[in-house]
């Protein structure tokens, strides 16, 4: 029987290797889970624990839409409400009329399936706070 023996510069060889393919994976992971359609920038300010409900969070983000691009028919796994800061959007919840809002204006999304698109020539960015439940994507996308 052959006995193998490691060295410490082995195991620590080894430590490295797995740390960089484990970070490699997580980066992967994160990527996939929060894709965004082409034209749409969602960027995460703060995440906050629902003290009423441990399987909710609160998301506070800004949504940058660019001008004609269509976030798609999504949905959210809670509600979402948002404040037009820059520009104008078309908000299209399955079901309703569509309604255009533009910098000032207030919305608020049920959990239900809508579109949200950039009707103008310039940029839109958005004010978002979502509460959804927590483990689940941000916004998933609906055929």
């Amino acid at each position: 029987m052959m006995q193998i023996t490691t060295t410490r510069g082995d195991r620590l060889l080894l430590l490295v290797i797995a740390v960089l393919v484990g970070t490699v994976i997580g980066v992967a992971v994160d990527r996939t889970a929060l894709a965004q359609p082409p034209g749409i920038k969602r960027t995460i300010l703060l995440r906050a624990d629902d003290p009423a409900n441990p399987a909710y969070e609160a998301v506070v983000g800004v949504a940058e839409i660019s001008p004609g691009a269509s976030a798609g028919r999504h949905r959210h796994f809670g509600i979402e409400v948002g404040y037009v800061l820059e520009g104008s959007v078309t908000v299209e919840p399955e079901g309703r009329p569509a309604a255009t809002l533009t910098a000032g204006q207030a919305f608020k999304n049920d959990a239900g399936v809508h579109n949200a698109k950039n009707p103008g020539s310039m940029p839109t960015k958005i004010l978002a706070v979502y509460i959804v439940e927590k483990g689940k994507p941000l916004a998933e996308p609906v055929p």
